[in-house]
């Protein structure tokens, strides 16, 4: 598989959290080797500012992204080598069917928008959503983005 990019597309719920943070941390950790898009069953009003902010911690400003709808990129006949839904099972079944041969995996993470608790308990919450995503992201990538990114990523100690 190395040699060229692989195009993935993340989904969720409303593109305002899950696949925005996955978009994004595969498209800097991806080293050139991935091209990720992401958007949701139906596309949310704005992304959520806490994941704005978890997301800035990390140096990644994401505050001028916007929504997307799922239908939209699918109606501009994109294809895809994976789709990968990171939102609950029954949300991932509404995900509608690329054309090509994507592969569909399916990564559940909790949905930020649901957290309750103080403020700070739900940006801790969230912090945590993301280092979930960052570290099946690294396990993506060593996957599935042969030789040369799992040297990248070995010698960056990320695993």
């Amino acid at each position: 598989m190395s040699g060229y990019t692989r195009d993935v597309l993340f989904v969720c719920r409303q593109n305002t959290a899950r696949s925005q943070m996955a978009e994004v941390l595969l498209n800097h950790m991806g080293g050139g080797k991935f091209h990720a898009e992401s958007a949701g069953i139906e596309a949310g009003f704005s992304v959520n500012p806490l994941v704005v902010e978890v997301m800035w911690e990390i140096g990644i400003d994401i505050s001028l992204r916007k929504t997307k709808s799922v239908f939209d990129l699918f109606l501009l006949n994109r294809s895809y080598n994976f789709v990968i839904t990171v939102c609950d099972a029954t949300s991932a079944e509404k995900c509608p069917v690329f054309p090509g041969k994507a592969r569909r995996l399916h990564w559940s993470f909790p949905d930020p928008s649901t957290f309750e608790g103080s403020l700070e308990q739900v940006l801790e919450k969230t912090r945590g959503v993301r280092e979930a995503i960052r570290s099946t992201i690294v396990e993506f990538i060593t996957e599935y983005g042969g030789q040369e990114q799992r040297s990248v990523i070995s010698a960056l100690n990320i695993l």
